[in-house]
């Protein structure tokens, strides 16, 4: 039976590199993560949307001390998030959030009709794009660069009548697109005293619908210390 996505967990300690790693391939499905990635914050809101959080274990690991056991043992690749599963290793966000879609239990988080799956996918790939943009605009005119795909997806977000969602319902574009948002919501008003949804009441309305998801809120994390990372890593002149 899935667990109630309202529930609550109690999160683990981040792992470091004198932590032991866990018992690789012993029947237990994984989730590995960092809590401030927006990579694997998109696949933990999945697995929680799910409400499969009995069944796939999340093992956070440090973001300042990640233990050499996960590239050498886990994931070669060396990022997160990735899905230990069936006795295999996965990764990318976008890979991983439409497995646990159909693998697992749970209800559907993609529509059915043939309309909306099509623009979902469209919007699938924007969502690769709207990443690259996000990140290339954090070394120039940001709050000016910003603005063309945050009009879009404005714009996207009336597509269908039946609901404040890119696809009307929730779904898995909407996920895909939250983490990101939600850091450029923060940083610009933070650094600009810019209001991204300014001028954008779509925009602005999907914020607020997404804030009502436990699922999604259970996963924010400390904003104050997304702020400092990414003015730190992207902003140095601040």
């Amino acid at each position: 039976m899935a667990t109630d996505p309202k529930a609550r967990e109690t999160l683990p300690q981040p792992l470091d590199s004198t932590s032991s790693p866990p018992p690789l391939f012993d029947g237990t499905t994984r989730l590995y993560i960092t809590y401030r990635s927006p990579f694997a914050q998109r696949v933990w809101i999945t697995r929680n949307c799910k409400g499969l959080q009995d069944k796939i274990k999340l093992v956070p690991l440090s973001l300042h001390d990640k233990p050499a056991w996960y590239r050498e043992k886990v994931y070669s690749v060396d990022k997160v998030p990735s899905l230990e599963h069936d006795n295999k290793v996965m990764g990318e966000s976008l890979d991983l959030m439409k497995y646990l879609d159909s693998k697992f239990e749970g209800p559907s988080l993609y529509p059915t009709d043939p309309a909306k799956r099509d623009y979902g996918e469209e919007l699938w790939s924007y969502s690769l794009e709207f990443i690259d943009l996000m990140y290339s605009a954090l070394k120039g005119e940001t709050v000016k660069v910003l603005g063309p795909p945050l009009d879009h997806l404005d714009r996207a977000l009336k597509q269908f009548d039946d609901g404040p969602f890119f696809l009307g319902q929730f779904s898995l574009v909407d996920i895909a697109f939250i983490p990101s948002v939600e850091r450029i919501q923060l940083l610009l008003s933070d650094v600009w005293n810019h209001d991204i949804t300014s001028g954008r009441p779509n925009l602005a309305s999907w914020i607020e619908e997404m804030n009502k998801i436990d699922a999604y809120t259970q996963t924010k994390y400390d904003p104050q210390d997304i702020v400092t990372y990414l003015k730190t890593r992207f902003l140095a002149r601040h």
